[in-house]
């Protein structure tokens, strides 16, 4: 059985994954601890329940969004991702956070904002929320405002799951301030359930697997939602390829393979508004067989993009607060291999599934106890 015990959360970006999240909590409130629930490792994950992730506090500049209770606000414009259940009010009003470089020029059109309005203290409301893990779910290239409310998190004693491409949990200087502060981070760019890249790396791995040598390959992507809008500004794209392309690149290079740089594209293509949140991804992997004989494989993939992340998300939420639980401090590897496109480090995603279960079995609410000192994980 689950323990009962809440997992306190403050999301930063009440977009569409926030709603495709705190939806997924609500629909799956009630599922039984060996209940197959798509998305999720498991019901119970080391003693805690989907229900227990409890939303304390938000942060948004969009004036749809702020002074409205979340379960209002994940249904404002411009979100636009699907609708599978309907929260009852919590109770948590969505603060507004300073604006930063979270809008940008394409986006601000679809998110107003009152510059007018004064932001709220964020560390003050972390600590008087009781917030235990900040979730960042800011549009790609935040790198302002993701360095911020990293720092408040550590200010207010917060764990950090990090979901976009801005280099947190994986840079070291960042990933030293966690573990100085004795705080963990879960990191960076959260991997979708069946999306593209997890597609990509699976296929290459195939490839490798069967003895074939990738010699060039592409990921394209379309979508309607505002996270493409905002990726027009090609400036923002920065970590977001490398994110992407390393998360690929680096099954190859694992095998003793090499791949030039101009033989492997994967990143963003166009926004085309009538797709909404529904992302359509084209890959193509060049390759030969036996006797240099040509092949080549395409594939077209069709997935609304924030729900196939949501389940993830709980996943990792609920591996930071077994972190938390047990004092482990700054980027905690196993987690963030499996679940993240940038981790700390690349590990091949079956083996990182197997230390994610092994992480659960360590830490989990059955461990017998706990370190007494705050260390970093690493890896087995």
């Amino acid at each position: 059985m689950a323990n009962g015990k809440k997992i306190k959360i403050a999301i930063v970006g009440v977009g569409n994954c926030a709603s495709s999240l705190v939806q997924g909590i609500e629909y799956y409130k009630n599922a039984k601890d060996n209940e197959f629930v798509p998305g999720v490792m498991h019901v119970n994950f080391g003693g805690y329940h989907i229900r227990d992730l409890e939303i304390v506090a938000a942060f948004d500049v969009n004036t749809n969004k702020v002074g409205k209770d979340v379960a209002e606000a994940i249904y404002a414009e411009p979100n636009n991702t699907v609708v599978f259940a309907q929260v009852p009010k919590l109770g948590v009003q969505v603060s507004r956070g300073p604006r930063l470089d979270g809008v940008n020029s394409y986006t601000s059109d679809l998110v107003p904002v009152d510059d007018k309005a004064r932001p709220v203290d964020v560390v003050k409301v972390l600590k008087e929320s009781g917030a235990e893990a900040v979730i960042n779910y800011l549009p790609v290239g935040s790198q302002e405002a993701t360095e911020f409310y990293a720092q408040a998190a550590i200010d207010a004693g917060c764990g950090f799951v990090n979901c976009i491409p801005v280099f947190i949990a994986s840079n070291p200087v960042w990933a030293k301030k966690f573990e100085k502060a004795g705080l963990p981070v879960i990191g960076d760019d959260i991997k979708a359930q069946v999306g593209a890249t997890i597609t990509h790396r699976t296929l290459v791995n195939l490839f490798l697997d069967r003895g074939m040598k990738i010699e060039r390959t592409y990921q394209l992507n379309t979508g309607g939602n505002t996270d493409f809008l905002n990726m027009l500004e090609r400036e923002r794209l920065q970590y977001k390829k490398i994110s992407k392309t390393e998360a690929v690149s680096s099954q190859i290079e694992a095998r003793g393979q090499t791949i030039a740089p101009e033989d492997i594209h994967v990143g963003p293509s166009d926004y085309v508004p009538w797709q909404k949140d529904n992302k359509i991804c084209f890959l193509r992997i060049e390759s030969k067989h036996f006797g240099d004989v040509p092949m080549n494989l395409e594939l077209r993939l069709s997935v609304e993009d924030s729900p196939n992340s949501a389940g993830v998300a709980i996943d990792s939420i609920r591996c930071l607060k077994l972190a938390l639980d047990n004092k482990l401090a700054g980027p905690i590897v196993e987690p963030a291999a499996y679940f993240q496109k940038h981790p700390p480090k690349q590990i091949e995603d079956r083996t990182a599934r197997e230390l994610v279960e092994r992480f659960i079995q360590k830490y989990g609410t059955a461990a017998k106890s706990a370190p007494r000192k705050p260390k970093a994980t690493v890896a087995a």
